[in-house]
């Protein structure tokens, strides 16, 4: 877990001078504490009011049962224990903020604050500050639906065998993954919904955070940078401040969307806590780490690659933001949320429903262009995010640009390749069959949702 000096000494800081001698486990455990009620924080409101905002209705014991149960340790031992309180009224004058959520986790130090407004979702507000009273949370109205049964829509083509698969994955006893709990399955051909299945505690309208699907829809806002003349992927992520001279400057945007910029990661994926769940900033935590490989020559799978990748696009959000691109395909329940200073969390904040994942999906099989013909992507760009151009990760799958690749997975077409994110996300495009499927879930930590049989027993029931 990343410890940044930044942050133990905020809460160092805070703490009476007698007090200040502490040990490293207890500046850990504090710092620990202090993540749990950011996660806890940000999911109550991202989870509640995002549905809200679709006209769908999240309780806060729906995403306690959920999003806030089988997350990683140690904050899972701590989550269930904190005090929140939602709030259903405006708390910042001059700007569109209608909701909070707060979580309380020291005695000193000022509760967690994650705040929703309605264009970017939610954000969490700095670390640190005074104390405040606890409030009683007003809860959202409505409760979670009865675990028995699953909704479920097929498609006049669907096959009985199409229909078997989907649930079996929606079932207790998935043979999946063990302990894994899907909550949405969508399978499409040639455009056409052929199984369209939810766990009833969610439903068509009802958005869950992507995790690192978040980094394909990066990639494809990429491309629709690139296709509007505003970069080239040869182009400089700008990293190292920018400075000609300077070794990170030779980092392309191809490097950082394909996980080969060189920087250093402390930890398999570059943890992000600190940016995710501790209150702080992109340009904080993300862009200045060191160089330690020549830029392209080895693949490490990092968070603060894809939003290298982001920020080299950044200047462009004013005029076309993520909002726009979502409107034009029909993404009209998506969200890609911010840190405090309204930067693009796209390694991971995106809230998004299944048949809005699927629209991502079609996208690149209608070769980037929208079903009214306007072409949004470059005519090579299903292709470049495709393509196992650069270093490759060790492991079942290959990548390509932002999009893993079911290049080695045996009785799946070679050019099949995929979004894949925490917790059992998945959007599959085979484009020689034309078919999108999409997987959502909760899984807890340690359990994993095997997409590669999914995917395989799918394919196979529609050749049947």
């Amino acid at each position: 877990m990343i410890r940044t000096a930044l942050a133990a000494t905020a809460l160092l800081a805070a703490t009476p001078a007698l007090a200040q001698s502490t040990t490293q486990e207890q500046i850990d455990a504090r710092y620990d504490r202090a993540l749990a009620a950011g996660y806890k924080a940000l999911f109550l409101c991202s989870a509640v009011f995002n549905a809200e905002r679709n006209g769908a209705t999240r309780t806060p014991e729906s995403v306690e049962k959920w999003e806030l149960t089988g997350i990683q340790s140690p904050l899972d031992g701590i989550v269930s224990e904190l005090r929140f309180s939602i709030d259903r009224k405006p708390i910042l004058d001059g700007q569109q903020v209608t909701h909070s959520v707060r979580v309380w986790w020291d005695e000193e130090m000022a509760p967690r604050i994650a705040i929703h407004n309605n264009e970017k979702g939610c954000f969490l507000t700095a670390m640190g500050g005074p104390q405040v009273p606890f409030v009683a949370p007003q809860v959202a109205p409505g409760t979670a639906l009865e675990d028995s049964r699953v909704a479920t829509r097929l498609g006049s083509g669907a096959r009985e065998s199409l229909s078997d698969i989907a649930a079996s994955a929606l079932s207790e006893e998935s043979p999946y993954g063990d302990g894994t709990r899907t909550t949405a399955v969508l399978v499409q051909r040639d455009g056409a919904v052929l199984a369209e299945m939810y766990h009833p505690d969610f439903g068509w309208n009802v958005p869950q955070r992507t995790w690192s699907v978040a980094k394909s829809i990066a990639a494809t806002l990429l491309g629709a940078a690139v296709h509007r003349g505003e970069v080239d992927v040869s182009d400089s992520a700008g990293l190292g401040f920018g400075k000609l001279g300077e070794p990170r400057h030779t980092i392309s945007i191809d490097d950082a969307i394909r996980m080969a910029s060189g920087r250093y990661s402390d930890t398999p994926g570059n943890r992000t806590d600190a940016l995710y769940f501790g209150g702080a900033t992109v340009t904080e935590v993300a862009l200045d780490w060191p160089l330690v490989n020549t830029p392209g020559t080895v693949f490490r799978y990092a968070n603060n690659d894809t939003l290298a990748a982001v920020q080299a696009i950044s200047e462009g959000f004013e005029e076309s933001p993520p909002s726009d691109f979502f409107a034009k395909l029909g993404m009209h329940h998506t969200v890609a949320e911010t840190d405090w200073k309204g930067n693009y969390i796209l390694s991971s904040q995106v809230w998004s429903t299944a048949r809005d994942l699927a629209r991502i999906g079609n996208l690149y099989l209608n070769d980037g262009i929208l079903p009214n013909g306007e072409r949004i992507l470059p005519t090579d760009w299903a292709e470049y995010v495709s393509t196992p151009s650069g270093p490759q990760p060790d492991g079942p799958f290959g990548y390509g640009a932002g999009f893993w690749l079911f290049n080695k997975s045996e009785g799946i077409p070679s050019d099949t390749f995929a979004a894949m994110g925490n917790r059992g996300q998945f959007i599959v495009i085979a484009p020689s069959l034309n078919v999108v499927i999409v997987r959502r879930g909760e899984d807890p930590a340690g359990s994993r949702f095997d997409i590669a049989s999914f995917t395989r027993d799918v394919l196979e029931s529609l050749e049947k």
